[in-house]
């Protein structure tokens, strides 16, 4: 054993995994990030770090760099996410207990541009070789595991297919959902046999009550916005599966980014930030607006998304606020940024979103171009998940929520040893609590003129990628 961290990296030619990337989700303990087919699995852990606080991320990067300053690599790809890459996720807020973690996996699979290849990653002095990597990479698949099926097909018919799926596996009844207070509150969802949902820290009655609190704190002038989040626990005797979720969200949700880290799974359409080299991206979102409202509307879907949702001027000024909260803190690292004149819209299977990318080429900050986790300290929390001012929209949500967010709406994603990386806004997911159980968490942007009934229907809608991808459709 050596303190030296050593990797191997090689092309996978001559090995046919069909699927891409998805294909190799076939373990629930696999670590994950993939959109398109393409991404990053990793097996195994080689090391891991934790911390909490508000150092978290420097913390983090301090601990990153001194590991792969030394490190011997050797890496015949030279692509972003080959040699030395650690995954990750980190908590919300600073004052969560929930640990902030990188994690260094033994086995890394990387599909890019059609594209394939192997990395392992050790702190042994044994003979590292490609005939080594392979031998372990096979361990962790089992015999054929690779050919796993993925279901195919994405927009308004997958999300069609999951309903039937429920809808034969479970009794077909409507279900009520118990408030930690005030009753019963029915929702249109169906079951599996035997699961259960709950709500979680607050009833939705109570949970209104905060939106309507955010709403005359706005009001005073004390903030601009204010992002709410809610939770709900799902019991599935039959067992939580993470290969199986992530597989389904990759699958219905190929323009977001799956990812599955530690129990925390989901599918964000939100990049906080991604750097290849010099140049840095990021999508914005804000301004969401449920499919389901345009069922009966005359024209086609997307005119009325372009209607309804463009057309507002609530939902522009939220957008609005989110894209200049990132554009100012990214500014001090950057030499050049472009963002969109107006914001497009993004459709996915459940919601559409007004959505921006912002494009800037990062410059030296003190000798060095930042890393990754040096700008997530930057940026994070952004406006889109927690409110403007910072400051205040922070306390107002430790006082409204009654909820430690733990790591949904942080930060998740990977790094490598040479700066690159993607790091996404951990929305649109859920943390596998035990084996049978899983909480799920949704939030919406609060601004003047935001009414409580419609800020929890926004929240079924985006629960709606995980209840599908556990069976349960609503």
């Amino acid at each position: 054993m050596t303190s030296t961290l050593r990797t191997l990296t090689f092309p996978l030619n001559g090995h046919q995994y069909s699927g891409g990337l998805p294909s190799f989700l076939v373990r629930d303990d696999v670590l994950c990030w993939s959109r398109r087919e393409a991404g990053l699995a990793g097996f195994g852990e080689t090391a891991r770090f934790t911390a909490t606080g508000p150092d978290r991320f420097l913390e983090a990067d301090i601990w990153w760099r001194h590991l792969v300053l030394e490190a011997e690599v050797t890496d015949s790809v030279e692509l972003p996410g080959t040699g030395p890459v650690a995954f990750g996720s980190f908590a919300f807020s600073k004052t969560s207990a929930h640990e902030s973690r990188l994690i260094v996996p033994e086995i890394v699979v990387g599909v890019r541009d059609n594209q394939a290849w192997l990395t392992q990653l050790t702190f042994d002095d044994g003979p590292l070789t490609e005939e080594t990597a392979l031998a372990a990479l096979d361990r962790w698949l089992g015999s054929g595991a690779a050919g796993t099926p993925v279901t195919e097909g994405t927009g308004e018919g997958a999300g069609e297919g999951a309903t039937a799926a429920a809808d034969s596996a479970g009794d077909g009844t409507r279900v009520s959902v118990p408030g930690t207070a005030g009753g019963a509150v029915v929702r249109p969802l169906r079951l599996a046999a035997g699961a259960t949902l709950h709500t979680g820290s607050l009833s939705e009655e109570a949970w209104m009550d905060a939106v309507a609190a955010g709403v005359a704190e706005i009001r005073t002038g004390a903030l601009e916005k204010l992002v709410l989040a809610r939770d709900v626990v799902a019991t599935i005797p039959a067992g939580v599966h993470a290969a199986d979720v992530l597989r389904e969200l990759a699958a219905r949700y190929r323009e977001c980014w799956t990812y599955g880290v530690d129990g925390l799974v989901g599918a964000t359409p939100e990049m906080l930030i991604q750097v290849e080299g010099r140049t840095a991206q990021a999508r914005v979102l804000a301004g969401t607006l449920d499919r389901r409202d345009a069922h009966g509307e005359d024209g086609a879907p997307m005119d009325y998304a372009t209607r309804v949702l463009a057309g507002s001027e609530k939902q522009r000024h939220e957008h609005e606020i989110a894209i200049q909260s990132l554009t100012r803190q990214l500014a001090p690292f950057s030499e050049a940024m472009n963002a969109h004149d107006e914001p497009f819209i993004l459709e996915l299977p459940n919601v559409w979103h007004l959505a921006s990318d912002v494009k800037a080429e990062l410059t030296e900050v003190e000798g060095h171009v930042p890393t990754c986790l040096a700008l997530i300290n930057a940026l994070h929390p952004t406006a889109a998940v927690c409110g403007t001012p910072t400051l205040v929209a922070g306390e107002l949500i430790r006082k409204l929520e009654h909820l430690d967010r733990g790591p949904y709406a942080g930060p998740v994603g990977w790094l490598d040893a040479a700066g690159n990386g993607e790091w996404g806004i951990a929305l649109r997911g859920a943390v596998i609590e035990s084996p049978e159980t899983v909480r799920l968490y949704a939030g919406c942007g609060i601004v003047d003129g935001s009414q409580p009934e419609a800020e929890l229907a926004e929240t079924w809608a985006k629960f709606r990628p995980m209840l599908e991808s556990l069976g349960i459709s609503s």
